[in-house]
């Protein structure tokens, strides 16, 4: 273990991206996270509007992260997430999109579309991050990394005002979905011209082993498992509890607002021990939900709760990546891993177990999210006097 894990200096990558593909980048991040703020804000609360209770919401909104943690496997058995790969997961995200369509009121032809759509937008991040990383550097990422906030806000400000019935819901799902795909393609596009044009670094997957670093996967697992609770229920949670629509739009725009913030001003702080602010936006994270769990119908702490966004999910988001660009060779495949341990796995877990928390425990939903986000503090304080020993 060096010690360039601790600090954010990096001696090969660039400090500057090149316009073009940084502006390409940046609106492929806003209609992406536009995308992913319809699927996490709205879908939920449109299956609510359609008839289905919270077990089966869980149910189906388990299912794509189950996907995002089994598909990195199928890498170590010889796929390769290329070109060719990427353009697939485009391909299959739009029609897992479309299909939501004609499955809206079934539930087995939906669970089928939201799986459909799992396994497209499950490589879709994998490849852009590390081309972000590769053009821009760590510093730098949290300024383009931004226009994905950016879109998930103002999709959010927009919708909620045209939400009268679910099949608007759907009609913005797939909007987002195509102008993902556009962009998405030309990146990708761009990308297999250069590698093309020079010799391209083949990763060594043999060489990567998440079991030397247990702790630390076991950490980003169980933040995923905490959010479980915010990104499925929230919405529905908040409503019931007497919060207007509108104002749980503002509420979560307000944490995208901070978060949008944390990625610009950011810098400076990466310049610190990464493994000890890891374990903080942890401590955070479980803090957080305490207050949601405590204080439901509070505005006032509901917004105090979401300024926390800024830690548990933009400061959480970008040390982690760095870690991992840092620690393995196999940068692509590492990626795909954070993505399927934590997003896939972890979701999975996290809106499995939510839904059946909401279903017999509701009072207990957020209370389940502190105590998994507390297990990720020990978890990654685990890994640190683990990296301590080794120095």
């Amino acid at each position: 273990m060096t010690n360039a894990l601790f600090t954010t200096s990096s001696a090969v990558r660039p400090s500057y991206a090149k316009p073009d593909m940084s502006l390409i980048i940046g609106t492929f991040y806003f209609f992406y996270f536009a995308l992913i703020g319809v699927h996490i804000i709205f879908v939920p609360k449109i299956l609510s509007m359609v008839g289905y209770n919270a077990m089966d919401i869980g149910i189906i909104f388990a299912s794509a992260p189950l996907v995002r943690f089994i598909v990195p496997f199928l890498f170590l058995k010889g796929f390769k997430l290329d070109h060719k790969a990427f353009i697939a997961a485009l391909i299959l995200m739009v029609l897992g999109a479309i299909a939501f369509y004609p499955a809206l009121t079934s539930f087995w032809p939906l669970l089928i579309s939201n799986i459909v759509f799992g396994i497209g937008i499950s490589l879709l991040l994998p490849y852009i991050e590390v081309i972000a990383l590769e053009h821009i550097g760590k510093e730098s990422y949290g300024k383009i990394r931004l226009f994905g906030s950016l879109g998930f806000i103002a999709v959010a400000l927009v919708l909620v005002r045209y939400l009268d019935e679910p099949k608007i819901g759907i009609d913005f799902l797939i909007a987002m979905a195509l102008a993902t795909s556009i962009l998405g393609a030309l990146i990708g596009s761009l990308e297999n011209k250069k590698n093309a044009a020079t010799l391209e670094i083949t990763e060594n997957i043999h060489a990567f082993n998440p079991l030397a670093h247990l702790g630390l996967w076991i950490g980003f697992l169980l933040m995923q498992v905490s959010f479980g609770p915010f990104y499925n229920f929230f919405t529905i949670y908040a409503t019931d509890h007497g919060i207007s629509l509108n104002m749980t739009v503002w509420l979560w725009s307000f944490g995208v607002v901070v978060e949008i913030l944390m990625f610009y001003f950011q810098g400076p702080l990466l310049r610190t021990n990464l493994y000890r602010l890891l374990q903080l936006t942890a401590f955070f994270t479980a803090l957080r939900w305490l207050i949601v769990a405590a204080f439901p119908d509070n505005i006032t702490l509901l917004f105090v709760s979401q300024s926390l966004h800024a830690l548990s999910f933009a400061l959480f988001h970008t040390v982690s990546i760095s870690i991992l660009f840092s620690l393995y060779g196999a940068k692509r495949l590492a990626q795909q891993f954070f993505f399927g341990i934590s997003y896939g796995l972890g979701g999975f877990l996290g809106a499995l177990g939510s839904g059946i928390l909401y279903q017999y425990a509701p009072s207990w939903l957020f209370i389940g999210g502190a105590v998994a986000a507390f297990g990720a503090v020990i978890a990654f304080g685990i890994h640190r006097k683990h990296l301590r020993q080794a120095v």
